[in-house]
């Protein structure tokens, strides 16, 4: 299991020090994002043509769309019940509704940003934290006009093991003092602003989980044995549910000796939910909760999203309202068994979509043998009550892709290009439905190769 989870996330290896981003790598992300041109693509199966070209401006070629999740020509505000799974998607994904097109790279972007503003520079004493302060966090990643504010930055620790973060020291100096020697930035809090409210059609808290990074984080990921959730302090009255233990201890472990830490990620997300949403329901505002992440982030985040709907976070105090959850993750591991998926969708009736690549093995782990792909329910649920371990099932509905579609990207053996969360964002922004080809409709595919090497060398885009 362990080659297979090692595929689990590309990591940024360019050093940054902190509130000094790469200038000229933001600038060309920023330009890219607000002025280039695409080009529209032939069908995948069409292979006597030209491969497309990157920034194509000649015959053919259309300009950029409206900014990633504002081209629904208003329907949003009438629909976001149904974008939201009310319907459990149907006739929504294949082909793919334009609405929700846009609304899934939205929150992929949420997610996709975690990575960027993360400090790797393992000699900063900020190595592990957020590079950029809350106030201004979305201008410095390069979505500034999202229409959201970060509302607060999330921290976790699984320091039950007592190993460092990285693989070396954060830092060397002998007088310098680390921010954390435990804790990591694992993601964020954000609302809607007033205006994006009013486009929407309700007040959005979304909260966005990173992937794997750190030295712990790994060890959470290889740690595939199961733990009933009630046991990690999740409040669950059913013991039969049961969730992967290194996802959970990542979740709900805290560390006394940290300021950032001080409670676990789940108190820190629990409480700023329940408050932002006892603050929009006093205001007899209609509110969603959203909840996204990648690999790791991808766990965090169904972990999270049945946390809120358990606890009633999402309800206002006098339980009149109550805001309904949803989350729209990309690609990661199954993290818990049949109890856990039916107490997740039925009993709380949170949705689920899940972006992925088929060709992505983090999706398919952990739970090789026993799994919803293998066996029927009924089958998981029988041998799950013989005690026997490793018995997984995905939540949710997903949405596949396959990266052979998209006429931009190349053949590999480095099968970490297929988890990458940039390249899920081209393909579904190129993507339109079962054998109808696929065509560009607004994101430069350059960004792509942001932290891989996926892009065919014919458009000149270095990698990484």
């Amino acid at each position: 299991m362990a080659a297979t989870i090692s595929s689990c996330l590309s990591v940024l290896p360019t050093v940054h020090h902190r509130g000094i981003p790469n200038a000229a790598l933001m600038n060309t992300l920023q330009h890219r994002r607000r002025s280039c041109r695409y080009v529209v693509v032939a069908s995948a199966c069409t292979t006597d043509r030209a491969a497309p070209v990157i920034g194509d401006t000649g015959p053919g070629s259309v300009q950029a769309a409206k900014p990633s999740g504002h081209s629904d020509d208003g329907q949003l505000a009438a629909r976001w019940r149904e974008i939201h799974g009310s319907n459990n998607w149907e006739g929504l994904l294949d082909p793919l509704d334009a609405v929700l097109r846009g609304e899934l790279i939205r929150y992929g972007e949420f997610a996709q940003v975690t990575y960027d503003s993360f400090d790797y520079d393992r000699f900063s004493p900020y190595c592990g934290s957020c590079k950029y302060p809350a106030r201004t966090f979305f201008h410095d990643v390069g979505l500034g006009g999202v229409g959201y504010e970060v509302s607060r930055y999330l921290y976790a620790t699984c320091n039950g093991l007592k190993l460092p973060n990285f693989a070396n020291r954060k830092h060397t100096a002998a007088d310098a003092k680390l921010w954390s020697e435990s804790g990591t930035f694992i993601g964020y809090v954000d609302v809607s602003t007033d205006e994006e409210t009013a486009r929407l059609g309700r007040r959005d808290i979304a909260l966005a989980w990173r992937g794997t990074i750190t030295r712990l984080e790994w060890v959470a990921d290889l740690t595939s044995d199961q733990i009933p959730l009630r046991e990690t302090g999740v409040p669950c009255p059913d013991p039969g549910v049961k969730v992967e233990r290194g996802f959970a201890a990542l979740y709900t472990n805290k560390d006394a000796d940290c300021r950032f830490c001080r409670y676990s990620a789940r108190e820190q997300a629990l409480a700023e939910v329940r408050k932002l949403v006892e603050l929009y329901h006093g205001r007899g505002e209609p509110v969603s909760v959203m909840v996204t992440g990648h690999s790791l982030g991808n766990a965090l985040a169904m972990l999270c999203a049945f946390d809120v709907a358990q606890t009633r976070a999402n309800a206002s105090p006098d339980d009149s309202r109550v805001a309904a959850v949803c989350v729209f993750s990309f690609p990661g591991p199954r993290v818990g068994n049949v109890g856990f998926r039916w107490r997740f969708e039925r009993d709380l009736g949170v949705r689920a979509l899940r972006v992925v690549n088929v060709h992505d093995r983090v999706p398919k782990v952990p739970g090789v043998f026993f799994n919803e792909v293998a066996f029927p329910e009924l089958v998981l649920r029988a041998v799950d009550r013989l005690g026997v371990g490793g018995v997984y099932t995905h939540l949710g509905v997903a949405l596949e892709l396959d990266h052979r579609a998209s006429l931009f990207l190349k053949e590999t053996l480095d099968i970490s290009c297929y988890h990458n969360l940039e390249a899920h964002l081209h393909l579904l922004d190129g993507f339109r439905g079962s054998g109808e080809g696929f065509e560009l409709r607004g994101r430069d595919p350059a960004l792509v190769n942001k932290s891989a090497d996926f892009l065919r060398e014919d458009h000149m885009v270095p990698p990484v």
